[in-house]
């Protein structure tokens, strides 16, 4: 059975904070690969009520052209091929019936989310465990003291501290960037992969 870190999200698009976090949770906890598992688009969209999603073809091109120089990445489509979005504990799931047992691997932002917006948490904490990389100036310790909820699964979750230079780079800024003039390609260039600077498409962000 291959040991690895599921990386859900949206990917909307992969940034280089997203690839150097996964690899430093990789190289802390010892398993074999990070499994990046994009979102749908019209989940994206409609349930987490971003303004913009590239398609899913084009998120899974990007994510694709990234991993070819990274052979501790994967990409995963079992979500984006699903006719509705399934949820994390059913991807894991399926994940192991391929012979794959994956952590899940989240931001500090999602740890609050835990107790009232996921379903089937002790299930994932139990049978899988959790990765907690801390964001910003989040304190997932006083986090999991101030949850009765968290409290209880806190022994599946492993909590990282990320480098600081990870910490504040997002695809909310990338996405604000690519409507911008021509002088702002630079700050892109620094933000995401170069593999997916020429997947960045305009029109389709302005559609």
């Amino acid at each position: 059975m291959k040991k690895a870190l599921a990386f859900f999200g949206a990917f909307n698009p992969p940034t280089l904070a997203h690839l150097n976090l996964a690899r430093f949770a990789l190289d802390q906890t010892g398993r074999e690969q990070v499994l990046f598992v994009p979102s749908k688009s019209v989940y994206i969209r409609e349930e987490q009520g971003k303004d913009f999603a590239y398609s899913d073809e084009r998120r899974l091109r990007m994510l694709r052209a990234a991993a070819e120089s990274r052979p501790w990445m994967a990409v995963c489509d079992l979500e984006i091929r699903q006719e509705r979005q399934p949820r994390t504990y059913e991807t894991l799931c399926r994940l192991r019936e391929q012979g794959v047992t994956a952590a899940l691997l989240l931001g500090s932002d999602k740890l609050a989310e835990l107790g009232d917006r996921w379903l089937y948490v002790r299930e994932i904490a139990e049978e899988f465990g959790i990765v907690c990389l801390a964001r910003g100036a989040d304190d997932c310790e006083r986090m999991i003291r101030e949850s009765a909820f968290l409290r209880e699964i806190a022994p599946a979750i492993r909590l990282l501290e990320t480098p600081a230079e990870t910490r504040d780079v997002s695809s909310t800024r990338v996405r604000a960037l690519v409507t911008g003039l021509p002088e702002t390609e630079k700050e892109i260039a620094q933000l995401v992969p170069a593999e997916i600077l020429g997947l960045l498409d305009r029109e389709e962000r302005n559609h």
